[in-house]
């Protein structure tokens, strides 16, 4: 979509950013819009403290590539290659990578395969478990063995009874894990702001943040302020991953880009959004 809102259509606006690894990068781009950023970093994201159950889902896929690997993530990806790296597997793992059918849930995993000189070869039609099930329908599973990738260290309970279903042995591995990476008060007190009408939108880009958000609000007490003040604040979402959590715990979500789900798109959604609900 052409880019049809002036370049300050955010100028005189207060964005909260919870984003951690591309902080820098996402508040850029706001401020050249002209937007004040709130930085609130809820959640950082390592690699598991673990390393062996990664390091042997590797060495399994080195000797035996599954008939289909799933990668939830672009994180993922990059994870396991760090461990593989380090392992000195790292050309074979790229190697095993060529020889299995690879099915992403959504961009971000294509663009780290196309660094690595490879493509997905199945995409799902929406990034969500969902559509991952949907691409999947047409394949033969029967007795096949599915690598999956999750995203952080939690099970994708729909997908494993799915491929335990339809005959096939799931795969999984977690590279990383979620770790928080602001202190409580710094949670309660953008809660505070939100609360007191001081943030005029909130630009959320995991379903991490959103969690974290959350549990912060429930340990001190302030659940109901904190959903009170996102009722007044327009919400961002950078996808649809993340639009359904927060619709899952009572968040409208107002903007969310429509195809490309990336900061650049998000905070164009975003200049557009308020842009409509500048008074004329």
């Amino acid at each position: 979509m052409a880019n049809d809102t002036p370049d300050n259509a955010l100028a005189g606006r207060v964005v909260a950013v919870p984003e951690t690894r591309q902080l820098d990068v996402l508040a850029a781009l706001l401020t050249k819009r002209g937007a004040s950023v709130v930085r609130c970093p809820l959640v950082s994201i390592k690699d598991t403290p673990d390393a062996g159950p990664v390091v042997a889902w590797l060495r399994r896929m080195i000797a035996a590539p599954p008939h289909i690997s799933i990668f939830y993530t672009g994180e993922g990806i990059e994870r396991l290659l760090g461990f593989a790296q380090r392992e000195g597997i790292g050309e074979a793992f790229v190697a095993a990578l060529a020889r299995t059918r690879k099915l992403c849930r959504g961009p971000k995993p294509k663009r780290v395969l196309r660094r690595l000189g490879l493509s997905s070869d199945i995409d799902a039609p929406l990034p969500t478990t969902e559509g991952v099930l949907q691409a999947l329908e047409p394949c033969s599973l029967s007795g096949r063995r599915v690598a999956v990738q999750l995203y952080g260290d939690r099970g994708v309970p729909a997908l494993t009874a799915y491929l335990a279903e339809r005959g096939a042995t799931a795969d999984c591995v977690a590279p990383y894990v979620y770790a928080s990476a602001a202190d409580d008060e710094q949670v309660t007190d953008l809660i505070g702001r939100l609360a007191a009408h001081r943030i005029d939108a909130i630009a959320f880009t995991s379903k991490g943040q959103v969690e974290r958000l959350l549990e912060v609000a429930r340990k001190c007490g302030r659940s109901d302020e904190l959903i009170s003040g996102l009722k007044h604040t327009s919400v961002a979402a950078v996808g649809p991953v993340v639009a359904e959590r927060l619709a899952a715990n009572g968040i409208g979500v107002d903007v969310m880009p429509e195809g490309g789900f990336f900061m650049k798109p998000l905070v164009s959604a975003l200049a557009r959004h308020i842009g409509a609900r500048q008074d004329p």
